[in-house]
């Protein structure tokens, strides 16, 4: 019910929109038939970017026909709720009925409102926001940590490799002591990262590289995605742990696509430390600060439970875009920012990166800058 619910949505959001510009635009009909063809065409490449067809063509043309797909969903987002506003406004006669039918007026002032949105959209998008964290502690640590937190990255076919050489920039500025990566480090194919050589990018951070994986990793393929890490000397925690300076307890987790992947507290009781030959057992991990990898922020109170101090999670984006960012804000408990069940902290990052169209509308593209402490 939901997939038809799903294939349905756009498909009336194309004909309703598609009818609103036949009335509107004061052009032969020709040249509307064409505008409207032209338009639904550009979603239709939609379907390419779900049916593996790009990873046969020239990245080149792949990268074009995966920015039109994509961000023509947004689009379509925009212009049926334009179009909604101005129905809603005729109905209560605050909208003259002339003003949608044949008006140059009209036409002209959707198109420039629609382009303002949409520049502004993709200028704020790469605008990357420093999000600054400051975590204390009662645990003994050996000195202040400087931790740069990242999540949904999604370098592929739109965000690229001249896209990551900046982001790497902003994170060796803060000198971190290390990086972690809460997931959606790959889009939809791990072609575009190879093809560019992105590994090469990741060796430029002068810290270590921490990374769970997410959903997006399961859609690209596993396998290959891990490959990837081996060469970015990203150091992937798959239901796997790694203890810092004898202190900090990473915990990555693997993403909950993999419906078998091992509890929490399973995972802070298991010895599977790299850094470490020691055994974190259940009764010392309680001594080391414990940080938690977890890509989808969904049932937070395991965090809870098991005495973790802060969890890491991504995946929401919060929405991307307005109005979307109210749902996902209604689905999660937290779909974005700083929050606290007990005493864990959690916080859910909106990402750096972004699948689909590169727009950011009411929402921030952004990294966190957490500095832990003792109290």
């Amino acid at each position: 019910m939901f997939l038809i619910l799903l294939l349905l949505l756009p498909i009336l959001g194309l004909a309703y929109s598609g009818w609103h510009l036949w009335i509107l635009l004061p052009l032969p009909s020709l040249w509307k038939a064409a505008i409207i063809a032209m338009g639904t065409l550009c979603f239709l490449t939609l379907l390419l970017d779900f049916s593996g067809s790009l990873e046969r063509m020239p990245l080149s043309l792949a990268r074009i026909l995966y920015r039109i797909g994509t961000s023509s969903v947004i689009v379509l987002l925009y212009v049926v709720m334009v179009f909604l506003l101005l129905d809603l406004g005729r109905l209560v006669h605050l909208v003259p009925k002339t003003w949608l039918h044949q008006n140059w007026v009209t036409t002209a002032a959707l198109t420039g409102l629609l382009l303002t949105i949409f520049v502004c959209g993709a200028i704020h998008y790469n605008n990357k926001v420093r999000v600054r964290l400051d975590l204390t502690t009662t645990k003994s640590l050996p000195h202040p940590f400087r931790l740069v937190m990242l999540s949904d990255l999604h370098l592929g076919y739109h965000n690229t490799r001249s896209d990551l050489a900046r982001w790497i920039d902003l994170i060796n500025a803060e000198q971190p002591d290390a990086v972690l990566i809460a997931g959606d480090i790959i889009d939809i194919s791990v072609r575009p990262l190879i093809e560019e050589d992105m590994a090469a990018e990741f060796r430029r951070l002068k810290a270590p590289v921490y990374a769970c994986l997410g959903n997006h990793e399961y859609y690209s393929d596993v396998r290959r995605a891990r490959q990837f890490y081996n060469e970015a000397g990203i150091t992937l925690l798959k239901d796997s742990t790694v203890l810092l300076d004898s202190t900090l307890l990473i915990i990555g987790r693997d993403d909950r696509s993999n419906r078998h992947r091992k509890p929490l507290k399973e995972l802070i009781s298991r010895t599977d430390s790299t850094d470490s030959t020691d055994s974190p057992c259940e009764k010392e991990a309680h001594k080391f600060y414990t940080i938690v990898l977890d890509h989808q922020p969904y049932h937070l109170e395991e965090a809870e439970a098991a005495g973790v101090d802060f969890q890491l999670s991504g995946h929401t984006h919060r929405g991307q875009v307005w109005p979307i960012s109210w749902i996902t804000d209604a689905i999660y408990e937290c779909s974005w920012g700083e929050h606290q069940r007990g005493s864990t902290r959690y916080y859910v990052s909106s990402g750096l990166g972004i699948w689909g169209g590169t727009f950011r509308i009411g929402t921030q593209s952004e990294y966190i800058v957490a500095t832990l402490k003792n109290e």
